[in-house]
């Protein structure tokens, strides 16, 4: 969870605004309960009346209340809170208390008092009236009121009065306001409107912050995920190939997408359910500390109980999360060979195994979900019997508090209340702990990915390349990440601007794996290359491959258009210079025979274009660059014998200037380079002209034979 919170730590605003929202929203809900308590109790049972203190009193019962009061300083305490009003003086409180118009009253106001200074008057006067009541219980008439009244004896007003004082208090305030002419049916009618006022007012205000609070959760998972998106890709897009081999791409594709889309989905629910369930949880458990603490056993023993079921069921599904996500790329990377590879299966007769293949991946998928939907679904049961558990057990236990008096009906109606929230915080909780394991994993991916050292990065004072371009191997030799023996030994070699130097030898032998080290899709794990006497390492990366023109084996192309295509180099390439380039590349008559010309749609990878038309548009998209050094690893074997010719005699003219390197498989293609490097199990075996190696070197002379006839080799030589 705290790894999900990091992702969204740049709008931490957001994060307050929305806990501050769910502050509100426990409020209001928290209220709800002592409201409901109140009408029951107050409401209903004491007909509207909050404190066990009379708010005005005839001038004979405030002076037999102070009789009753012993200590001087009580009794002052008492004479300072009441004031006498003189009958006639006040028209509003004669609209409350009719007998003002013929008789004094001593009005209490209760709101100027301070919470310290009304706690104490209303012990003090609450045991007044006991006492009073106590007095007056004595005699006949009294006696005969109270059993009326009251429903109870002088016998067992002693004996309820420490289990219900509150009530004596409350049967005496309204004996005392009948007689001061208070209408206690509409007292108890106008208490009950305020509360419902009141409980409508919350309602409608957690409603409110819970839809403010969806909504701002909602976009902080949308934005975060955005940038997210963003933040891994470009991470991704600054990998060497070194990283690329060690997430794999089908791995890379389920990180940008699913797993980040688990984040997304989880960070809505974090902010709505599981940040809200422990403000929900901590607050229920403070309103029941503060209702009746005889029954937080019962609390206490279903939280336990909660917690030892969410663990065991979390400790069995945990594993089987993370191993979801491993076949979740399983099955992306199989898919991706299937589809990417169909050509070849056709060609094979090899989809019924193919088939198999991808059924084998979803299959494991499918144990390995239905085995952690199995575990969780115990998980909504049982909580719901433990819910239901502790209601009955509740009303057990406060069936018998009511019977006994030291607990109200209004009292256990809150603590169902309260105790339901407590654990419908729990349940929220288990509720997204089906997704927020899974999430974690997730996250944790997302997290391996920006956490990782990109080995191939700029130096702290990287340069710009401001010479030609010429290009100089000192020594060099490299081996792939944990390869125990070097692809390359020894290379050393000088490429000059306005020179083509070309690399031949047989499969294996390190040709594509040397040019693939200027442009550092790769780094030499020793000696160095130059350019223009600069260590390529200590030149800045976007500079380096700005001036390079780099032709992949695989012509790859981009969905667009054709046009779109040749400027990928550079987006501020003329129209002119994209059809000198397509014209060099012997592409311009085959895009001249389309309908729509350079708009011509190009299908994702060039699938809709012919192998040669895809490697003449790489090789065009190169060209249009119009960089100081290219690079072409192969890149005229899709080609025919005649327009490989015209192609190269093309080249060699429009960038005579540049430094020109090709890889080759055949000896026509670099029959006329300035240089020609002949390479053997990583080594340089020979470097001369084509006529020079053709009479020196037998390496060369047995790639020469597999290829040209004999009178070609006697021409030759």
């Amino acid at each position: 969870m705290i790894r999900i919170l990091k992702f969204a730590k740049k709008r931490w605003y957001m994060m307050v605004l929305i806990i501050t929202l769910l502050l509100g929203q426990a409020y209001c809900e928290l209220t709800l309960p002592q409201y409901t308590s109140n009408i029951v109790d107050v409401g209903i049972q004491y007909k509207g009346i909050e404190r066990t203190i009379p708010e005005a009193v005839r001038p004979e019962t405030f002076q037999g209340l102070l009789g009753m009061i012993s200590d001087s300083d009580e009794k002052e305490l008492v004479q300072d809170a009441y004031e006498l009003i003189e009958k006639g003086s006040d028209k509003d409180l004669e609209e409350l208390y009719p007998a003002l118009e013929k008789s004094n009253l001593y009005v209490l106001d209760y709101d100027s008092l301070g919470e310290e200074k009304a706690d104490e008057l209303t012990e003090v006067v609450t045991d007044a009236e006991l006492k009073l009541m106590e007095m007056m219980a004595s005699t006949p008439e009294m006696q005969k009121k109270l059993e009326k009244n009251a429903s109870m004896s002088k016998e067992n007003i002693d004996q309820l009065k420490d289990v219900m004082g509150d009530s004596l208090a409350v049967a005496f305030i309204q004996e005392e306001y009948k007689a001061i002419g208070v209408d206690m049916d509409q007292y108890q009618m106008n208490y009950l409107k305020k509360s419902a006022m009141k409980m409508m007012a919350l309602a409608m205000g957690s409603m409110v912050m819970a839809i403010l609070v969806t909504f701002f959760a909602s976009r902080l998972a949308a934005v975060t995920s955005k940038e997210l998106r963003n933040k891994v890709f470009r991470k991704v897009v600054s990998f060497s190939n070194e990283e690329m081999n060690h997430f794999s791409t089908a791995s890379l594709i389920t990180r940008c997408t699913n797993d980040i889309q688990q984040v997304q989905m989880v960070m809505v629910l974090l902010f709505r359910m599981v940040l809200y369930a422990p403000i929900m949880g901590i607050g229920g458990i403070v309103k029941v500390l503060h209702t009746d603490t005889s029954m937080v056993w019962i609390i206490a023993l279903a939280v336990i109980v909660l917690l030892g079921v969410v663990m065991i069921l979390m400790s069995a599904a945990m594993p089987k999360f993370k191993k979801m996500q491993v076949l979740v790329d399983r099955l992306n990377l199989v898919t991706r060979e299937i589809l990417t590879g169909i050509p070849v299966v056709r060609a094979f007769s090899r989809e019924k195994y193919e088939e198999q293949r991808f059924e084998g991946a979803s299959y494991d998928l499918m144990k390995t979900q239905l085995f952690t939907n199995r575990v969780m679904t115990f998980m909504m049961p049982t909580m719901m019997f433990i819910m239901n558990g502790v209601s009955v057990l509740i009303i057990w236990v406060g069936a018998h508090g009511i019977d006994a008096g030291n607990l109200q009906v209004g009292d256990m109606m809150a603590f169902i209340t309260y105790t339901m929230q407590i654990i419908m915080a729990f349940l929220m909780m288990t509720m997204i702990s089906v997704m927020l394991p899974r999430a974690a994993v997730a996250a944790e991916r997302i997290d391996e990915v920006l956490e990782s050292d990109t080995l191939i990065t700029d130096a702290k004072e990287a340069k710009d390349v401001n010479g030609a371009g010429e290009v100089e191997f000192h020594n060099v030799g490299f081996a792939y990440p944990g390869a125990k023996e070097e692809v390359l030994q020894n290379i050393s070699f000088t490429a000059k601007a306005g020179q083509t130097t070309a690399f031949i030898g047989s499969t294996g032998s390190g040709k594509s794996t040397l040019v693939q080290l200027i442009p550092r899709l790769f780094d030499v794990t020793e000696g160095k290359i130059t350019i223009d006497g600069e260590d390529i390492r200590n030149i800045k990366l976007s500079s380096l491959r700005e001036n390079i023109g780099y032709v992949p084996q695989k012509g790859l192309l981009f969905s667009g258009t054709i046009e779109s295509n040749l400027r990928f180099g550079t987006e501020e390439a003329t129209v002119e210079t994209i059809k000198k380039a397509a014209k060099i590349a012997q592409a311009e008559e085959f895009i001249d025979s389309k309908p729509l010309g350079y708009q011509t749609p190009i299908s994702q990878g060039g699938s809709n274009v012919s192998g040669g038309q895809k490697q003449r548009l790489a090789i065009a998209r190169a060209i249009a660059k119009e960089p100081k050094i290219y690079i072409f690893d192969d890149s005229f074997s899709a080609l025919d014998y005649k327009t490989d010719v015209t192609l190269r005699k093309a080249l060699q003219k429009e960038v005579g200037d540049a430094v020109v390197m090709i890889v080759a498989q055949r000896i026509s293609t670099i029959l006329h380079a300035d240089k020609i490097i002949v390479l053997d199990e990583g080594r340089i075996v020979g470097e001369g002209t084509h006529e020079e190696l053709l009479k020196t070197n037998p390496v060369y002379q047995e790639i020469a034979k597999s290829q040209l006839s004999k009178q070609e080799l006697e021409g030759e030589v």
